[in-house]
């Protein structure tokens, strides 16, 4: 068994913190669209055409749900990341491309502050980035998988 360097261990420990925002991230989207109602959401997907919305935005939540948790424990991340940047992939370009790059558009100002409109797919990429950051490199610290592969050995 070979012994961790100073670079590994600061490497590992430095996908604990982006690990830990992107799997909440998904997490609190998932709930969001859950505590609304999955309803809401597939009329949302109807809207834009999505074929069999009931059932594609059921799909959406599960996937946003289950993957966030896998992704915040670090427990199969590199299967979860295939359905998470499909998703991020079909809401970038049937959702925000039209909007521009910009996650925040500042379309005018009013006296309580500024008015926003519809998110580019800054976002998307942002979280379409980091998944495939973990997925190559590994969950990283405190991570189910790593402690899998420990036990392993």
């Amino acid at each position: 068994m070979s012994k961790l360097t100073a670079g590994a261990l600061s490497h590992q420990w430095a996908l604990l913190p982006l690990r830990l925002v992107v799997g909440y991230g998904f997490l609190a989207h998932g709930m969001a669209k859950w505590n609304r109602g999955p309803d809401k959401f597939a009329k949302l997907l109807a809207v834009i055409g999505t074929p069999a919305p009931t059932i594609a935005a059921r799909v959406v939540i599960g996937v946003e749900l289950l993957g966030g948790l896998a992704i915040v424990l670090g427990a199969l991340v590199l299967l979860a990341t295939i359905p998470l940047v499909a998703s991020m992939v079909v809401a970038m370009f049937t959702i925000h491309v039209k909007y521009g790059f910009s996650a925040v558009n500042t379309i005018g100002l009013t006296a309580t502050g500024p008015v926003l409109g519809p998110p580019g797919y800054e976002i998307n990429l942002l979280y379409i980035g980091a998944l495939l950051a973990l997925a190559l490199t590994g969950p990283g610290a405190l991570s189910v998988d790593a402690w899998l592969s420990s036990r392993r050995r």
